[in-house]
């Protein structure tokens, strides 16, 4: 098994001793407060719970710089005719992606970490569509790790929901829905053997079969990481989203963890990774040092006990960003 290699942090880019292990960033936080992809409602919400909890402060305290973009446009459900019933609010769906896309790729012109809060996981066809992008003006390919309970590989002719928030990933390997895999006008976006999903445990049969059309093959359950500990699984991880690319973008899914630990998302599932199993993840992303872009969803306040999931938000991108326990 390769050895993960951890950066040497530049001189004086510590602040306090002991908390920061990795080279300061420039961060810049997008809210997309879309929740027009689920049927239970609230996830719009999480943007403003996660700021609430103090993602940027407690940022800052690690010697990052962080400005904050504000939120992405999104249009309010009450307002709109739902559509398709095979792949509801799609059109408006479409245009916040494309609108977060276009703010990503601003963002990276701008030599600053994109750090999206979400809001449902369908924003993910915008933001990995926005880091693809401007890395393929470069010339140069990105790797993803969707983390998650969920593969969200179907699309409106699988879909038992018709939920856009299950359809990005298949979106972004050019499955469809067509509108969201040809944001700025092609697609795929994403190479199947740069594409890990980890961590999931409720998968449809007909995902199954995408998953397998699209050719993805890293592929991590909660059984795997049971098997394997979370440290084997991330450096394989690691290794199949570095290759070849500029580095990778982290989709991170709150509902990936256990219930007991994040009961504030929008579909829970028993049996999720612990409190302690999701910091080490974050920790080895920081310390693997490849980070493009990083991207939390499915925060719904509605739901939460004192806002508790937002909190842990904020803590595992603490870990991401380079907080240490010494």
């Amino acid at each position: 098994m390769p050895k993960i290699t951890e950066i040497t942090a530049h001189p004086g880019s510590l602040t306090h001793s002991g908390t920061q292990a990795q080279p300061t960033r420039h961060i810049h936080v997008l809210g997309v407060p879309l929740d027009l992809g689920a049927s239970r409602r609230g996830v719009d919400m999480g943007p403003s719970a996660m700021r609430v909890a103090g993602m940027d402060s407690r940022l800052e305290a690690l010697g990052h710089q962080v400005t904050d973009g504000g939120n992405i446009r999104v249009e309010i459900a009450e307002t709109q005719v739902p559509g398709s019933r095979n792949a509801h609010y799609l059109d408006e769906i479409t245009e916040t992606c494309s609108r977060t896309a276009e703010a990503v790729v601003k963002t990276l012109e701008e030599g600053m970490t994109p750090l999206l809060l979400g809001g449902d996981h369908s924003l993910a066809a915008g933001s990995i569509s926005g880091v693809a992008e401007f890395h393929r003006r470069q010339g140069q390919k990105i790797g993803v790790l969707w983390i998650d309970a969920h593969s969200d590989f179907n699309t409106p002719l699988t879909s038992p929901s018709g939920n856009v928030h299950g359809m990005p990933l298949a979106a972004l390997l050019g499955l469809g829905p067509e509108p969201l895999a040809n944001i700025f006008g092609y697609a795929p976006k994403i190479a199947a053997q740069n594409t890990v999903i980890i961590g999931v445990r409720d998968i449809d049969a007909a995902e199954r079969e995408n998953i397998r059309r699209a050719g993805i093959t890293e592929v991590y359950t909660m059984r795997d990481i049971d098997e394997m500990g979370m440290r084997t699984v991330m450096e394989e991880a690691l290794r199949a989203a570095s290759q070849g690319t500029a580095g990778y973008h982290v989709s991170l899914d709150m509902d990936w963890i256990d219930p007991e630990d994040a009961p504030g998302v929008g579909t829970p599932v028993r049996g999720g990774a612990t409190y302690r199993e999701a910091h080490l993840a974050m920790e080895i992303i920081a310390d693997h040092g490849r980070l493009l872009s990083f991207e939390i969803v499915e925060v719904n306040p509605v739901i939460d006990e004192h806002n508790r999931t937002a909190d842990l938000a904020v803590e595992l991108a603490c870990s991401a960003f380079g907080k240490k326990i010494l």
